[in-house]
């Protein structure tokens, strides 16, 4: 019979996404590694610990293989297997830290910039667990193709595809993933580039800090559209001081309001961030000839081009970009995994270039698995797929916050062709952040709309609501519960 000491190093769970192999080794490093389990002392018999545990003896074997073979474990002839001596020292060698009460000298004196000051958006960390979120950025379950996801990991995790990317690739990017987005993605938006016209980035936040630090110095003037996305902001502003707004109506940002002098536009025509607003075919002609009249590049941030309710969508503006004046960014974490942070830029071979050496010196690379998955995932047919799907629910959600909007004289927002999303005015009399905390009691997630405006007089009265990660079901009893709670707040 087991001893009675050993169960209280396991807590096995069957419904968590780890296998039980992975849980009995984790849980035993643990446990090694926290001085429970002494060096030299026996470990149940692979037998006796199946047995207790109810799990099949193979299960137990395979852990005890993979902790000897990565030597927290050691075997011997006829006795089993024993915790390793040598294991346990490197292990138990550190000691706990002092903890320093002030802060160093040096921090006053070194840091220029403080990134943690900057207004920035914050998300609720448990949105999962409330029954209505209104999240902005993250997909229900439902539209997660779980499945595919896994066959596309499991084949770049077999030997053959590991040997393949399991290199330093020094500077350069997964092949397979720069041919599919050739061929499957950027046709989709007009446009057609070279190999060496792209460059994979941690997503288009990575994408944009390299563009602020190749093209942006402390004179250079640039616009972004306000209301608008505010890491972009906040990128920016580390740069130059000479950030300027650009108002934004029914139909993207107005051009007549860009400076002459602008050397540098952010915009994102396809959704505006936060509106979502689609920029007309007539405003996007007239940004690309103030670009090229003016010498201004214009920073394309393709943002959910992908989720259009159009039979035909508007080109990008990198398709009708005749001057070569638009750097195009597209991301796959927008819509399609958020916590995957991959993205890509399509520019000049030569500003490309450049951009590869300094990506090299912030990075090298991105994850040449993560690469080699998602090449995997386009080329066999997954993430075109998984689009439809969304679109097709996401018009549905849409439809029907839409007609709650239509119907209630309180709210108000500007006309979507598509996205995630809806940009809601509210009575000026309610504070967007203190009717967010409110309908947090219960369970409603949203985002008040003040932190994407650029000037500190901004308006109160927005919110950024999402209806990609809230179950359809739920969406009248949700916007049921916002309406009833500004009602609420006016009396």
């Amino acid at each position: 019979m087991m001893d009675e000491m050993w169960h209280q190093f396991f807590s096995l769970r069957r419904d968590k996404p780890r296998t039980l192999q992975l849980q009995i080794r984790q849980q035993l490093i643990d446990a090694i590694s926290g001085g429970l389990i002494r060096p030299k002392e026996p470990l149940p018999s692979s037998r006796e610990l199946a047995s207790e545990l109810n799990v099949a003896r193979n299960t137990v074997i395979a852990a005890y293989k993979e902790l000897e073979f990565d030597g927290y474990i050691i075997a011997q002839e006829r006795r089993g297997y024993f915790v390793s001596v040598v294991s346990y020292e490197q292990l138990s060698d550190a000691e706990p830290s002092t903890v320093v009460a002030e802060e160093p000298n040096w921090m006053a004196r070194l840091i220029t910039k403080k990134p943690s000051t900057k207004v920035n958006i914050v998300k609720s960390v448990d949105w999962q667990k409330e029954p209505y979120p209104f999240t902005v950025g993250q997909l229900e379950h439902s539209l997660i193709p779980f499945y595919e996801w896994r066959e596309v990991v499991r084949h770049s995790s077999t030997v053959p595809e590991i040997k393949k990317w399991n290199i330093d690739h020094v500077d350069s990017d997964d092949p397979s993933l720069i041919k599919q987005i050739q061929s499957k993605v950027l046709p989709k938006r007009g446009i057609w580039a070279n190999k060496k016209q792209i460059l994979i980035t941690a997503g288009s936040q990575n994408a944009i800090y390299i563009l602020a630090n190749l093209l942006v110095g402390q004179n250079t003037s640039v616009c972004i559209e306000d209301p608008g996305y505010p890491d972009v902001r906040n990128i920016f502003s580390f740069k130059t001081d000479k950030l300027k707004p650009v108002a934004v109506d029914k139909e993207g940002v107005i051009v007549d309001n860009i400076e002459p002098s602008c050397d540098l536009i952010y915009t994102t025509p396809s959704h505006q961030y936060p509106t979502g607003v689609t920029m007309s075919m007539e405003r996007r002609k007239q940004l690309l000839e103030f670009a090229h009249e003016n010498g201004t590049v214009i920073i394309e941030d393709d943002y959910e081009a992908e989720i259009n309710f159009l039979k035909k969508p508007h080109p990008s503006l990198k398709s009708l970009d005749k001057h070569n004046n638009v750097i195009y960014v597209g991301s796959f974490s927008k819509a399609f995994a958020p916590g995957l942070r991959l993205g890509y830029l399509v520019a000049p071979e030569s500003f490309i270039t450049e951009a590869r050496a300094l990506r090299r010196l912030m990075m090298r690379h991105v994850p040449a698995n993560n690469q080699r998955s998602v090449a995997l995932f386009i080329g066999l047919g997954h993430y075109h797929n998984m689009f439809a799907k969304i679109r097709k629910t996401n018009k549905e959600r849409w439809g029907l916050i839409n007609e709650k909007i239509k119907n209630e004289p309180l709210l108000s927002c500007v006309p979507t062709l598509g996205g995630s999303t809806f940009w809601i005015k509210i009575p000026e009399s309610i504070d967007s952040k203190l009717l967010c905390e409110e309908l947090l009691k219960k369970g409603v997630v949203l985002r008040p709309g003040h932190v994407s405006f650029f000037c500190n007089n901004h308006p109160q009265n927005y919110l950024h609501l999402g209806y990609s990660a809230i179950d359809t079901r739920k969406i009248n009893r949700g916007m049921g519960l916002l309406i009833n709670q500004i009602k609420l707040m006016m009396t």
